[in-house]
């Protein structure tokens, strides 16, 4: 592939493409080809005057009535139905609030309650390091055996003392899309609950959480969705669990009459009694702002503008940097919105792109991680970053003697 068919190429496709071009519902900085927006979204155009507004009116003028007049009391359950038209949850079954950590500890809490008697939490041994903290913590308290297997010995692997399958639906460094219908279904025809991390495809593919069964699900609200760094998380309680829902961390948010100030614990009904704490107003009311970047748009055409630019990616990069390392699958119905190559010095060509304006990020051990937000990426920007990833390898600026710390964030 020429540089010049490159051109014509990503000029055909985002002709082909151009109703879901959402670029202009986001505020980016010139001049740079954001590709990390799987770790970091970008920030949506109707954030700041959001938060702007919920700063100086409902906080700084109608102060504590703003729990009222302005759907404060309301909002995680209003957010979380947001959050689930992009996963394929009706409402009144996600709720928001608190950190990924949280809901992924409550969510196992809940699923221990659901198959009592059981002694096995089945998971993969790569999944995202918080993910496999908080396994451990809550096997340790409940009395699990933590047990580890790769998405394609799960089907075998279970039996009747499994309790739980917890797996991330995208996997964080290679952007393998696991099979969540049929692992879901393996999983219940063995008598276990399924918990599913959506970190990293909420907001960038259809997930499908009803139509396919699934159980429990927990995901952040800073990536794909745009909510901004700290934004709450949610999680996905499905309708007919919720009666049987028990929550480990009952606060009073969650209680079913939160201001008669009871001294024992009922629990809510519905997915309000996934509530904890008072939640963070000012991040969660961005998040919903964030949301409505994707009004007009469906998951699917937000899916299959990502596949575009995910296979152009790969195409581009293999005819212009030949014997690449791909570490995310070519196929499409197996990769997420990213596109991942392997590399010795890969930290290094992270931080040299970057110097070019093109933001990936790296992941250990040699891990280039090139995040496609579909919504506000071209095939044209594509383009950019492909000719700076061929420029930093031909110049070798990826093993310049500055790129030597790793302490930093990417």
């Amino acid at each position: 592939m020429t540089s010049d068919h490159l051109d014509a190429r990503a000029a055909a496709l985002d002709a082909q493409h151009a109703a879901t071009d959402l670029r202009d519902r986001f505020l980016l900085p010139d001049g740079v080809v954001y590709l990390d927006g799987n770790s970091l979204g970008a920030l949506p155009v109707g954030v700041p005057e959001a938060v702007g507004s919920v700063v100086r009116e409902q906080w700084g003028r109608d102060l504590i009535g703003s729990w009222n007049t302005h759907g404060w009391w309301d909002a995680p359950v209003r957010v979380g139905d947001a959050i689930g038209r992009l996963i394929g949850a009706a409402p009144g079954q996600v709720v928001v609030g608190d950190s990924t950590s949280v809901r992924l500890h409550q969510s196992l809490h809940a699923a221990a309650a659901l198959r009592p008697g059981r002694a096995v939490v089945l998971t993969e041994p790569g999944s995202f390091p918080t993910d496999q903290y908080v396994i451990a913590g809550v096997a340790a308290q409940v009395g699990w055996r933590v047990e580890h297997a790769t998405p394609a010995e799960i089907p075998a692997r279970l039996g009747s003392q499994v309790a739980v399958v917890v797996l991330s639906h995208v996997d964080y460094r290679t952007g393998v899309l696991l099979d969540l219908p049929g692992i879901t279904a393996a999983a219940h025809d063995a008598g276990a609950v399924v918990i599913w991390d959506l970190c990293h495809s909420a907001g960038a593919l259809p997930v499908g959480l009803d139509a396919h069964g699934v159980d429990l699900a927990v995901g952040c609200g800073y990536k794909y969705l745009n909510g901004g760094p700290g934004a709450p998380a949610y999680g996905y309680v499905a309708a007919r669990h919720q009666d049987a829902f028990v929550n480990v961390l009952p606060g009073w948010n969650g209680h079913a009459e939160p201001f008669a100030m009871a001294e024992g614990y009922v629990g809510a009904p519905g997915i309000a009694r996934a509530r904890i704490g008072t939640p963070p107003m000012l991040s969660l009311l961005a998040l919903e702002a964030a949301l409505r970047a994707f009004d007009g748009v469906t998951i699917e055409d937000v899916r299959a503008r990502s596949l575009s630019l995910t296979r152009f990616l790969r195409e581009a990069i293999a005819a212009v940097v030949p014997d690449t390392d791909f570490a995310s699958p070519q196929d499409d119905r197996r990769r997420g919105s990213q596109v991942a190559l392997r590399h010795p010095d890969a930290y290094g060509i992270v931080q040299a792109l970057a110097a070019r304006g093109v933001v990936g990020d790296f992941r250990t051990p040699d891990i280039v991680r090139l995040g496609v937000a579909a919504p506000h990426l071209s095939h044209g920007d594509l383009v950019t970053a492909v000719r700076a990833l061929r420029a930093v390898l031909e110049h070798d600026e990826h093993r310049d003697p500055a790129w030597a710390t790793r302490n930093v964030v990417t």
